[in-house]
């Protein structure tokens, strides 16, 4: 199982709305509903996180790859996709 990381801090409705969209892909795509789960990570609790996505949350990571706030469903899509 690949472990998708969702950067984010409490009462991030753009968090939430990201989240929203990675189920709804999971839900919709038996692939990625067997091979993916979503783990947050809380910045708030790191400055060296609070530094680097402070102003991009959230943003979905997994190994080297990001995508950052804005994002639509096609585009979360297709990044999901192309996750090795």
């Amino acid at each position: 199982m690949r472990e998708i990381k969702l950067y984010t801090t409490s009462g991030c409705h753009l968090c939430e709305q990201a989240e929203e969209m990675f189920l709804y892909c999971l839900k919709e795509n038996i692939d990625f509903k067997n091979d993916l789960s979503l783990s947050q990570v809380e910045i708030s609790l790191d400055e060296a996180l609070m530094d680097h996505y402070g102003v991009r949350i959230p943003v979905l990571g997994f190994n080297e790859k990001e995508l950052a706030w804005p994002f639509a469903l096609n585009e979360l899509q297709c990044w999901l996709n192309e996750l090795d």
